[in-house]
């Protein structure tokens, strides 16, 4: 299997159509299609559905063309590497993160860096914890943040300064707006939109208890910012990080209450052991490491 081959097929995913793939790729339509045909019969599967006006994928061809993204970003990563290896220090820095404010902590061990050396480029990443993880044990992250330190024999993990604070993000109409703190027992009356990492890992099981099973869970997320549109419609509130709550929940008059008693959530960056860096990699791990190292 050839990366040429992905292209093609990415290609004609992209346009749902194989003679404007062609086009685009410079190829007759009889050699496109020879070549997706070569693929399926290498696979064993059908990937396309080609009818007379739009080619459609299968099912096959949805997990093919997820699986062809990361093995053509990965390549594109390596090619980029190693096109600038030549340079004084440069380099394409990958790192992946959740919403939380210890970003900035890391943000003031990289900005002198990068006015440092100029040729290095930080590409950020959105993403929850489960993404980050996958993408890093895919080399497609060469740093991560997460919340928990999992698979020390894998990771390389370095303790940031800052823990966020759980609490209730809401509506101002809301009952609740009037406490200063939210406790259990009112968010047991409460529709509730968790954090999708939260429930899955049972990052909150310690405060509910055996009220755990009581909660009522109106949504999950796994990034911030587009739950506020479900509690503007009174959807629920959110059980989410308070720094990031204050940004994106107090320009449109949404409130956040902390939880009472208060739980926090801690965060580490992390990179793979094995993870062979170019120089550009070996300077932020040393920054990330003389910042964070003395931290328990």
């Amino acid at each position: 299997m050839e990366i040429r081959v992905l292209q093609y097929f990415m290609a004609v995913a992209r346009h749902e159509n194989i003679t404007k793939a062609a086009e685009e790729l410079h190829l007759t339509q009889p050699t496109l299609s020879r070549q997706l045909s070569d693929l399926e019969d290498e696979l064993g599967v059908q990937l396309l559905v080609r009818g007379k006006r739009k080619t459609q994928l299968t099912e096959a061809g949805l997990i093919f063309k997820a699986r062809a993204q990361e093995i053509l970003s990965l390549t594109e990563k390596t090619k980029e590497q190693f096109a600038k290896m030549d340079e004084l220090v440069a380099g394409d820095i990958y790192l992946g993160a959740g919403e939380t404010q210890a970003m900035a902590c890391v943000a003031k061990v990289l900005a002198p860096l990068r006015r440092s050396y100029p040729h290095i480029q930080f590409h950020l990443v959105s993403g929850n914890e489960d993404l980050i993880y996958d993408s890093l044990q895919k080399g497609l992250l060469d740093f991560g943040l997460v919340c928990r330190a999992d698979a020390p024999r894998t990771y390389v993990f370095r303790r940031i300064p800052h823990d966020d604070a759980w609490g209730l993000m809401m509506r101002a109409d809301n009952p609740l707006a009037v406490k200063e703190a939210v406790q259990r027992a009112d968010l047991l009356q409460e529709s509730l939109i968790v954090s999708e990492q939260a429930m899955k890992h049972h990052e909150l099981d310690h405060y509910f208890g055996s009220a755990a099973e009581k909660i009522e869970v109106a949504g999950t997320y796994n990034l911030l910012y587009n739950t506020i549109f479900f509690i503007e419609a009174g959807m629920g509130s959110a059980l989410c990080f308070k720094g990031m709550a204050d940004a994106v929940g107090s320009s449109r008059g949404l409130v956040f209450r902390p939880l009472d008693p208060v739980i926090y959530s801690a965060n580490y960056v992390v990179w793979r052991r094995d993870q062979v860096f170019s120089r550009a990699g070996r300077l932020v791990v040393a920054a990330l490491d003389e910042a964070f190292s003395h931290h328990a």
